[in-house]
């Protein structure tokens, strides 16, 4: 009997057939849930892996056993299964080369895009600390955003010591009230030390206790209590940061006459409602920043020369609107005043700059944004505000190299910080690096995260996903701000990507809906790219970054947009070919003089 026939007599034929049709539908399966669960990349290669290398074995057991009435028997005839055998292992062999190869690592010169800088783990500097967010001991535990802000401050002060590496408040805060231990969190974020603490506070005493641990083994090296009254704060806070200082043995930066803590307010219930309001100020979500206003303005009336008060006020109403509501034109006129006053108190305050500067940048005036946000970042080159407020502008420029570079300086300071990574996910999507923009997800841990699902929602799309991406994408937009419900966000986001029967009922709803922030993004991302520029320039919306980012998606809509004819006018009249010609093109765009003097390309 020919090896054909005896093939077929076997029925060896018929079961290959079988298991790659299985082993399809479970690989399409895997690749869906594996990122929906947050599985670390390797899992789906691995299981990918492990569907190839069981193809042979599939062929070899259809080869070797039979199915009897009597039960799966080792089949009488083993003629030719030394050849069977041969051809079995010669395949799992190309199976495990074929893996192997596809490794960038394993091919030299691969020209794939390259995997996120940031992505590695942090390495661990001797003078490394990280400060935790501080336990509130007080007797009713009402000091919770207080605690978290004496912590914050503290964090500032030893930020100022050029020898220490301080690792950023986002990064050290996420861990508040998990049962993670010091080595883990050492590991994690990439630091040898670090300062844990609590804070009581019963009318006007107060006390904090700090507490230095070594990561390399959990052990505490150092503690301490600082008491005193209220009215005292500064000058705790200063021993306790330069406590810190001298156990780590670092010198502070031009002797020991300067202070590490600056005198703030001569009001301390002032400074009191200041240092919990700038906790609510970064929460944003909720009812955060109307509680952080209220304290904000409290503070500033009892001691109108607080600089801090109110600057940190020009940033809740900056972006008040865009989180809770309300009126762009007011919320704009009440940052602005609040910023200017700051700066009459304290003309180097980097906040204040930073919210005049986002201001402008939300009121559409691209060029004069620039000037603020160069002081900002001259007169404090750590502000985590300036800092983040500049990716916005770089990358709603269409500039993502400019920005990736800043997130990435951004990480290694705060490895894990949401909005950072969110932004640096969308910058690889950009880039076509899927993987990149998968691990920054993963890196945001929290899988409700609204900044995550946007970025999930993206990958759902590409893969043809649109019942795990409809859900995504409805959790993201409506904690970004739009009004519409979750049903027409479905329906919005399968017009977007599922044919045009789909899409005219989508337009249908935004065109119900014209009012909404978001309705020119909608229009963007459906497909309408004259009726969106129309929409945006046209509406009222602060939305700067949320539109223009969608300019520079990899997507086809995106990319019909912007080689959209009007998109020429649109630009100009904007200010954005004026932004472009001082400041520098877009990553995808050119300009094309020979048909004139504003002229551009976009691919």
């Amino acid at each position: 009997m020919s090896l054909i026939a005896e093939l077929q007599r076997r029925k060896v034929f018929k079961v290959g057939a079988a298991y790659l049709v299985v082993a399809w539908l479970a690989v399409q399966a895997a690749s869906i849930a594996f990122p929906t669960f947050e599985a670390p990349l390797w899992a789906l290669r691995v299981f990918i892996l492990i569907a190839l290398l069981g193809f042979p074995i599939a062929v070899v057991m259809a080869w070797v056993f039979d199915i009897t009435p009597e039960g799966v028997k080792l089949d009488a005839d083993a003629s030719g299964s030394k050849r069977l055998f041969a051809a079995a292992g010669l395949l799992i062999v190309l199976a495990v080369g074929w893996y192997f190869y596809g490794q960038p690592s394993f091919r030299r010169g691969d020209a794939a895009t390259p995997a996120p800088t940031a992505a590695p783990a942090p390495a661990t500097a001797r003078n490394s600390l990280a400060v935790m967010a501080f336990d509130d001991l007080s007797p009713a535990h009402d000091q919770g955003y207080f605690s978290d802000g004496m912590a914050e401050e503290i964090l500032n002060a030893l930020g100022r010591v050029k020898e220490l590496k301080v690792i950023g408040r986002s990064s050290s805060f996420q861990y508040k009230g998990k049962n993670i231990g010091a080595m883990q969190i050492g590991q994690a974020l990439g630091v040898a030390h670090l300062l844990e603490g609590s804070v009581r506070r019963q009318g006007d005493l107060l006390r904090i206790t700090a507490t230095l641990v070594q990561t390399s083994d959990g052990e505490q090296e150092w503690s301490q209590a600082y008491d005193g009254k209220l009215a005292d704060v500064f000058d705790l806070q200063e021993s306790c940061a330069r406590d810190i200082a001298a156990e780590l043995k670092v010198a502070l930066a031009g002797g020991s006459g300067g202070r590490l803590v600056a005198k703030a307010s001569d009001s301390p219930q002032a400074y009191a409602l200041f240092v919990e309001a700038q906790t609510l100020v970064n929460r944003r979500v909720g009812d955060s920043l109307p509680r952080a206003i209220a304290l904000l303005q409290q503070a500033t009336a009892l001691d109108p020369n607080f600089a801090r008060a109110w600057s940190k006020l020009a940033v809740a109403y900056a972006v008040l609107t865009q989180y809770v509501g309300g009126d762009w034109q007011a919320n704009w006129k009440a940052s602005d005043a609040a910023a200017q006053r700051a700066l009459t108190l304290d003309p180097n305050d980097a906040e204040a700059y930073t919210a005049l500067s986002y201001n402008l940048f939300s009121q559409r005036h691209y060029v004069a944004m620039v000037e603020p946000m160069r002081r900002a970042l001259q007169n404090d080159p750590d502000n985590f505000a300036a800092n983040y407020w500049a990716v916005n502008e770089s990358s709603a420029m269409g500039r993502s190299a400019d920005a990736e570079t800043k997130l990435d300086a951004m990480l290694r300071n705060d490895p894990a910080n949401v909005l950072v990574l969110f932004y640096k996910g969308a910058i690889r999507w950009r880039a076509g690096d899927a993987t990149g923009m998968l691990e920054m997800a993963r890196r945001i841990g929290d899988s409700n995260s609204p900044f995550a699902q946007w970025l999930l929602s993206l990958h759902s799309a590409s893969i043809g996903d649109y019942d795990h991406g409809t859900k995504q994408y409805a959790i993201a937009e409506q904690a970004l701000g739009t009004k519409l419900p979750v049903a027409e966000l479905d329906a919005v986001y399968r017009g977007t990507y599922q044919g045009e029967a789909l899409r005219q009922v989508a337009l249908k709803i935004v065109a119900a809906h014209a009012d909404d922030d978001w309705a020119p993004t909608f229009l963007l991302q459906l497909g309408e790219p004259a009726r969106s520029f129309a929409a945006f320039e046209q509406g009222k919306s602060g939305l700067s970054d949320g539109y223009l980012n969608y300019l520079w998606q990899p997507e086809a809509w995106s990319r019909k947009a912007r080689q959209d004819p009007s998109f020429q006018g649109f630009a100009k009249r904007m200010g954005m070919v004026d932004y472009w010609k001082r400041y520098g093109w877009p990553d995808l765009c050119k300009p094309t003089p020979a048909a004139g003097p504003d002229a551009f390309a976009c691919r």
